[in-house]
């Protein structure tokens, strides 16, 4: 029928970023619907009081009702254990550390959730993300790009840095282009429920969690060592510069590894509860205390069940320059940019939420993509995603091997 209204499914979080996302395209002329969904109901590490889904389903409903649209709701919680959660655990086991907020979004938002809203007849998928999308004409046809949010401060792009063009073509951001405060003036004005509602923390649906009680549903919990590095090591004698302009794929894959931590390195300061529940850059959970300066976890070791840590938030265990993303965990967002083997190219990456955007060069060779910064890096860690843009444009990601 001509004129009619295109159909827009909101995913209603219980938030006020989603609600006013809903209020934006109501008055942009679309047909809203919202639909809540139910991803997680398990307590068992969660803490108290923190991402009650009820509550929120309570006020994912009130919103629908004060915008006069219709609500719905649906239980994902099987397909998130399997396509998120149990991902969290296998990675853990390997000593890697994964970001469920990234596969949550590639794998449920724009996947299973994206389906169920096609059931409801819909057009497109729209969240409350604060990053913006637009459609160009290329020489491939059409490309969807993702661009940073216009509040730099709340710019989740990177969250999205896994999503595919078909994924991107039927996904909507409404409030990408407004900055926070502006959000909840509008929720405020709209007398909204979720107008002064804080903002969710800790693992996306399953809210903050004591990570080692969370993990141990899965993970057997089991004594280890703690040794502390010196920061003067000869481990850290790396040379980070290049004899040429075009480093080999030897240097690139010897730079690129972590630091090969041992015992004979460090000395025994404590113990541990499992290798498998701690993280590159983690302090807090430690429990040793007596040093000049916080102690920071800069090495794991599964296998054999060790923990190595150093002194200051400075240590150079903490800092690498170079990471390798393995040529199957590659992903561009902009197939039409990809690099070919051999092509190396300047772009901005960040390789966590948050982080600003970091100067370096991505080499694409045979054996992987490796990414070499013009400053070390605070943290590199296995598991993590790496995601690069040019400009603001996200245009593609990886996961850090």
């Amino acid at each position: 029928m001509a004129g009619q209204k295109k159909r827009v499914v909101v995913g209603l979080s219980g938030g006020v970023d989603s609600s006013v996302a809903a209020r934006v395209l109501k008055d942009q002329g679309y047909e809203v619907i919202g639909l809540f969904m139910k991803n997680w109901h398990d307590t068992t590490g969660v803490l108290e009081a923190d991402c009650p889904w009820l509550d929120d389903k309570f006020d994912a409903e009130a919103v629908a009702r004060k915008l006069d649209i219709p609500f719905h709701f649906v239980d994902l919680s099987t397909e998130y254990r399997a396509r998120v959660v149990d991902y969290m655990f296998s990675e853990y086991e390997k000593g890697r550390t994964p970001n469920p907020d990234v596969l949550c979004n590639r794998e449920i938002k724009f996947d299973v959730f994206m389906e169920k809203a096609f059931e409801l007849g819909a057009d497109y998928v729209a969240t409350g993300h604060y990053c913006r999308k637009e459609t160009i004409q290329t020489e491939n046809g059409e490309m969807h790009r993702l661009l940073a949010g216009i509040d730099g401060n709340k710019d989740q792009s990177y969250f999205l840095c896994q999503l595919s063009q078909k994924q991107l073509a039927k996904a909507l951001f409404p409030i990408g282009d407004m900055v926070k405060p502006e959000v909840r003036k509008v929720a405020g004005e709209l007398k909204l429920i979720t107008a002064h509602k804080k903002d969710s923390q800790g693992i996306c649906f399953v809210g903050k969690v004591d990570l080692p009680v969370f993990l141990q549903q899965k993970l057997e919990a089991k004594k280890g060592r703690v040794f502390l590095v010196p920061s003067d090591s000869e481990l850290f004698e790396r040379k980070w510069e290049f004899a040429e302009n075009e480093p080999c794929d030897e240097d690139l894959e010897i730079l690129a590894k972590a630091y090969p931590f041992h015992p004979e390195y460090g000395k025994k300061i404590g113990e541990h509860n499992g290798a498998h529940f701690y993280t590159i850059g983690q302090r807090k959970g430690l429990d040793l205390g007596g040093f000049p300066e916080p102690l920071f976890v800069i090495g794991t070791d599964v296998e054999y069940n060790q923990v190595f840590v150093g002194m200051g938030k400075k240590h150079p265990g903490l800092f690498r320059k170079v990471l390798k993303i393995n040529n199957e965990e590659v992903h561009w967002l902009r197939p039409d940019l990809a690099m070919e083997t051999g092509e190396s190219r300047r772009l901005k990456v960040r390789i966590r939420y948050r982080q600003p955007l970091q100067d370096g060069v991505l080499y694409q060779r045979k054996n992987g993509l490796f990414i070499v910064f013009d400053e070390p890096q605070r943290g590199i860690t296995a598991g993590q995603f790496a995601a690069w843009y040019e400009v603001d444009e996200l245009t593609g990601s990886g996961v850090i091997s």
